[in-house]
């Protein structure tokens, strides 16, 4: 039964789930009433003991009547305070002086099994923006935390700063390198809106690049000043376990340290993937390389059909370069296909060559220099063909492999997939080892997206340490793909929807568009497409959100707040656009697949 005054029955295995969690994670955990003088009483005498304590006040708590009533299960204590030490039931506060007075408080609080033994309450292996995220919220919430982060160097001897991928070598480089290259497309827009300019426009790698390094080295400072500020122990070394709640610490210089911790997060991120050819590693880049390159790269081969390998060419063709792509089997896997097709067709018509289904066999160095000169030879997927060319850079994107397989997770027992490196985890987050938890890309089978690491770090140390029961929500995460012609998705990809509910239970509306910035110089047009999936059986709900075109990110971030409150297909009919936008396109679309009626546009 609910407690008086709540009609709504909650999730009692959760709550149990998060109580015990409480339990375990706190070494003195409270469970309290802000105004009750009992509860007052037991915290006066643990702080004259100087040790800390942990309180979650019911009185102030949304579920707290539930939690009292959970914890009446666990305990047959109907009262308040509810006092727990090392994990054991201690009971009220006259429960808790007496143990006091008879020295069974005091004998608990020394038990070298207990908490106090270890250096730290949490210690975070990896840097990045989901450990950062944890670690601050950790500390936030009175924890004594440590952040052990360390780069290894490319086999080229790139490194980098505190920040994770995305700061240094992902997100954030990406994005400032294709704006240089939209950059490139708006000049020559201009002469169509009436700029006339006489100097020779030429882009100049060396100035972008170290503009760059620049902004990213300020973000390298802001993040150890924060941590700083938070009173996080931030560690550059190499996170390894040696036993359980114990792990080995080198740093640069090869010295070592050991520290202990209560709890631990794993948030080691991924490292791109090799080919494992002769030549790969000897002559080739990776991103890990690209965004630091101190030279213009020239004639560029790209390796690889993923996100970052299509982003990649495409901002390297935009500032001019000669790029060509050589492609395994199909672009963009894992998203939807009619929409990587279209990006792969938008690049080959501004320049971009693709070889498809050719993989590599060797590369070799043909001279040297800034850049040199590479001959890269491959074969086909498909029959004995096969293929030679030479390049000044070779960039592999074919993928990213998790840093899991050489932190000594087998010696604490941490079970990882094999397959894949990546590490299973319970919907909390939690690894087949109670106090070790994963975050970030090397979960299984979760999305490999910054903001994911962010929110499922946050709400991690507040599951942990804060008393809330918030898991993050994987469902529906809205992503864009930073192409010449930017791609924003939310939800389910068409393939997907159809595997997931029958393509008869589905309608999928779309419509090609023209932006207007674009028909002064008249280009592009009928090159932009938006289409949306819509559930049948749940009144036409928006099961997938795909936009091609100009700021598809921005657009996708808005639209996801409204598929998370369970978009329709009639309140996109009944919300009025605004215009001209590109986004508007979703608020007029009336023509389906299924029709099979003409979507070009002949305006804007």
């Amino acid at each position: 039964m609910p407690p008086p005054g709540q009609t709504q029955l909650p999730d009692w295995d959760g709550l149990t789930l998060r109580v015990r969690t409480l339990i375990a994670t706190h070494r003195i955990m409270i469970f309290s009433k802000s105004y009750c003088p009992y509860c007052h009483r037991v915290k006066e005498l643990f702080s004259s003991l100087g040790v800390q304590y942990y309180a979650l006040e019911l009185d102030v708590t949304d579920d707290g009547p539930s939690i009292q009533q959970v914890l009446a299960e666990l305990t047959n204590q109907r009262t308040v305070p509810n006092v727990f030490v090392n994990g054991k039931h201690i009971g009220g506060c006259d429960a808790t002086y007496k143990a006091y007075e008879n020295g069974t408080l005091q004998k608990l609080l020394g038990d070298v099994k207990g908490a106090e033994t270890y250096d730290y309450d949490l210690i975070i292996i990896g840097g990045g923006s989901g450990g950062l995220a944890c670690s601050k919220e950790a500390a936030t919430l009175g924890k004594k935390v440590m952040v052990l982060d360390y780069v290894v160097p490319t086999p080229l001897g790139t490194s980098w700063g505190l920040g994770g991928t995305c700061v240094n070598v992902g997100c954030i480089p990406k994005k400032l390198m294709h704006q240089a290259a939209l950059l490139g497309q708006a000049l020559k827009d201009s002469r169509a809106y009436g700029w006339q300019y006489e100097e020779q426009v030429k882009h100049n790698w060396e100035i972008m690049v170290e503009a760059v390094q620049n902004y990213i080295g300020s973000l390298n400072w802001g993040y150890r000043l924060s941590l700083r500020e938070k009173s996080v122990t931030y560690q550059n070394s190499y996170g390894e376990f040696v036993e359980p709640h114990k792990i080995k610490a080198t740093n640069r210089k090869g010295q070592v340290t050991y520290h202990t911790a209560e709890t631990f997060v794993l948030a080691t991120g991924e490292r791109p993937r090799y080919l494992g050819i002769p030549g790969d590693k000897e002559y080739c880049i990776t991103s890990d390389d690209l965004f630091s390159l101190p030279y213009c790269p020239g004639r560029t081969l790209v390796v690889g059909a993923s996100y970052v390998a299509l982003e990649c060419a495409g901002f390297l063709a935009g500032l001019g370069l000669d790029v060509t792509v050589m492609v395994r089997s199909i672009l963009l896997r894992g998203f939807d296909q009619e929409m990587a097709e279209k990006i792969g067709a938008h690049m080959e018509t501004h320049g971009v060559t693709f070889i498809r289904k050719f993989v590599p066999t060797q590369v070799e160095r043909l001279e040297d220099g800034t850049p040199g000169r590479l001959k890269v030879t491959a074969k086909s997927t498909e029959g004995p063909e096969i293929f030679e060319g030479e390049y000044n850079t070779v960039l592999i994107a074919i993928g990213r492999d998790a840093c899991t397989r050489n932190i000594g997770l087998q010696t604490i027992g941490v079970k990882i997939n094999e397959k894949n490196g990546k590490v299973p985890v319970n919907d909390e987050e939690q690894t087949n080892v109670p106090y070790v938890y994963a975050i970030g890309d090397i979960l299984d089978g979760k999305l490999e997206l910054t903001p994911v690491a962010i929110q499922a770090g946050k709400l991690l140390a507040r599951r942990l340490y804060g008393g809330s029961s918030t898991k993050c929500d994987y469902i529906n995460v809205p992503t864009t793909v930073f192409t010449p012609l930017e791609y924003g998705s939310c939800g389910l990809a068409e393939e997907k929807a159809i595997e997931e509910y029958g393509k008869q239970n589905l309608e999928v509306y779309h419509s090609l568009f023209w932006p207007l910035e674009w028909t002064v110089p008249g280009r592009d047009n009928n090159t932009c497409y938006a289409k949306i999936i819509c559930n049948k059986l749940d009144s036409n709900r928006v099961v997938g959100f795909h936009v091609l075109g100009p700021n598809a990110g921005e657009v996708t971030q808005g639209f996801a707040a409204a598929i998370k409150c369970g978009l329709t297909k009639e309140l996109l009919d009944e919300t009025i656009g605004i215009h001209p936008t590109c986004a508007e396109v979703f608020t007029t679309m009336d023509i389906t697949k299924s029709s099979g009626q003409d979507i070009t546009q002949r305006g804007c």
